[in-house]
């Protein structure tokens, strides 16, 4: 086993997993691997048998950097000095969401499929490189801390993502407080993001508009940039991503890391419209609301879940109201997205059992009461028994 120690500025990888190119003790779903590292043990320095390939072609670079190694479920706090890098591949969507330390995410998977998912985060201080690629239709709900902001956009123009009840046009930047998130993205998606500490944000905002940071910060809005800003924004993203990636050097100052910090941080900012509308947010506030709320009475009772009706009435909606609701805020209808949190609510549950839990016990919980119609839904939308979730979860 390998030691790694280097002065000067620290990289962070977690150490989960054991075998070729893995570190540290095992985490079920999670792989986290750095390509090359310095390595203090072996004569030549960058000890390529220790390399672990990851699929996502943007982990394709070099970690040349001393590693700071963490726990999986603790990676460091974006409120810090120094700068880390975390990789992640994992086909278990809460082992995932876990990974993502400092942050406080829950993922449901709202499409059938076996859920695969890979981040890279490249922490510098005060702010964060966010790249992300999922397979399956997702909705993520959470918090990345109160004194930060997020921008965020999909790699490539698609459609049918939703942030905070809003259709997500193809070159838009979803961006606001970090103390709120909302997000469902379509099957083969991939994101781009950065969140910045309020401290690194307001002095430079202050700078360059030589006034105070924008009140509409602090909502959740989805605004329109251009398509020439949009690609160029991608590209210089995956440039600094690469570069952070492939350091080859330590410098001796931070200065040249700092400079790279404020200048993928300018970049989100001058991809911002010049002029902010909000005049429709209420509406899609208040259409949010109440899709909240239906799904706050759906889950109330699992074992004995209301009826749409039910659900329509509880909320003083009518069925085609709510109906187009859902499909504005969430892209599917009340009925699909209802039946997806239960049988997430069941794949939850046999992912962590004790000695007493039975399938037939868990899915008679979330309302199932029919267990062949519930296992053929549950592989359908998993692509795996119930049974088989059990069964690895208990090794």
């Amino acid at each position: 086993m390998c030691s790694w120690r280097t002065p000067g500025l620290k990289i962070a990888v977690p150490r989960v997993g054991r075998g070729p190119g893995q570190m540290g003790v095992a985490m079920p779903g999670i792989t986290v691997a750095a390509r090359y590292q310095i390595c203090a043990g072996c004569s030549k320095g960058y000890h390529q048998d220790h390399a672990a390939p990851h699929k996502a072609s943007w982990v394709q670079g070099v970690f040349k950097v001393a590693l700071q190694e963490t726990g999986a479920d603790q990676a460091p706090s974006s409120h810090e000095a120094t700068a880390w890098v975390r990789a992640v591949q994992s086909q278990d969507i809460d082992a995932y969401a876990r990974a993502q330390g400092s942050w406080a995410l829950a993922y449901e998977q709202l499409s059938s499929g076996r859920f695969e998912g890979g981040f890279v985060i490249v922490q510098l201080p005060g702010l964060r490189l966010f790249n992300e690629s999922t397979n399956v239709v997702l909705r993520q709900q959470g918090r990345l801390g109160d004194e930060v902001y997020g921008f965020a956009m999909s790699l490539a123009p698609v459609e049918e993502v939703y942030f905070h009840g809003r259709k997500v046009p193809p070159h838009a930047v979803m961006c606001g407080r970090g103390n709120d998130i909302d997000l469902v993205t379509p099957a083969g998606h991939q994101l781009i993001a950065l969140v910045v500490d309020r401290s690194l944000l307001t002095p430079l905002w202050e700078r360059m508009y030589q006034k105070p940071l924008a009140l509409w910060l602090e909502k959740q809005l989805v605004l329109q940039a251009s398509a020439e800003s949009a690609a160029a924004l991608r590209l210089n993203h995956q440039q600094m991503l690469r570069q952070a990636l492939s350091l080859k050097t330590l410098p001796d100052m931070p200065a040249p890391m700092l400079q790279m910090r404020d200048d993928v941080l300018i970049e989100w900012i001058e991809a911002l419209p010049p002029a902010v509308d909000l005049g429709d947010l209420q509406t899609h506030e208040r259409r949010k609301r109440m899709v909240d709320r239906a799904c706050e009475l759906a889950l109330a009772q699992p074992d004995e879940p209301l009826s749409i009706l039910q659900v329509c009435s509880r909320v003083g909606a009518s069925r085609r109201k709510l109906n187009y609701c859902f499909q504005d805020v969430l892209g599917t209808s009340p009925t699909k997205y209802f039946r997806a949190l239960r049988l997430n609510g069941v794949r939850r549950a046999l992912s962590q059992p004790d000695a007493r839990t039975t399938v037939q016990d868990v899915a008679a919980h979330w309302g199932f009461w029919h267990l062949g119609q519930f296992s053929l839904d549950y592989k359908r939308q998993f692509k795996e028994l119930p049974s088989q979730t059990l069964q690895q979860a208990r090794g």
